[in-house]
């Protein structure tokens, strides 16, 4: 008896694998640690969809959507999400419409993940100072990044 194919079609595989954004929150949390900072911890793929979260006990409820709007903004425009900070200043409301209907934001704390030089998604990070979030996001980019 011939093998039936499967009717089912193929999901396409994301280069930003769940173990792949898991590792990139892991070195994130680390990184605070040495902050003594709680900080959650999104990491989202080339589209600013959520595929790993990870929130610090102590958290504000908040700091959820800081993080993944930080790393939406990162992975959108590949760039560290402080990069934006004083475009904002300077025309608000171009960037308040850019990124507020992508569930964007725009903070220190966002970095983009790449493989081979491709962008692949983004990291954010949420709940210390901008500075801390954005070292916090860069140390889990630089783990997993190539």
């Amino acid at each position: 008896m011939a093998q039936q194919e499967s009717i089912r079609p193929k999901v396409p595989q994301h280069a930003m694998s769940a173990d792949m954004a898991r590792r990139a929150a892991e070195a994130a949390a680390a990184k605070s640690k040495e902050f003594g900072a709680p900080v959650s911890i999104a990491v989202v793929d080339d589209a600013g969809h959520l595929v790993y979260f990870l929130r610090a006990d102590g958290c504000a409820y908040l700091t959820f959507e800081t993080a993944k709007g930080k790393a939406a903004l990162s992975a959108a425009f590949r760039r560290p999400s402080r990069e934006f900070v004083e475009a904002a200043r300077e025309n608000p409301g171009f960037w308040l419409n850019a990124t507020q209907s992508h569930g964007m934001i725009i903070g220190a704390g966002g970095y983009p993940i790449t493989r081979d030089g491709v962008l692949i998604g983004g990291i954010g990070c949420g709940g210390a100072t901008g500075d801390e979030d954005h070292l916090c996001a860069e140390a889990g980019a630089k783990a997993v990044s190539s």
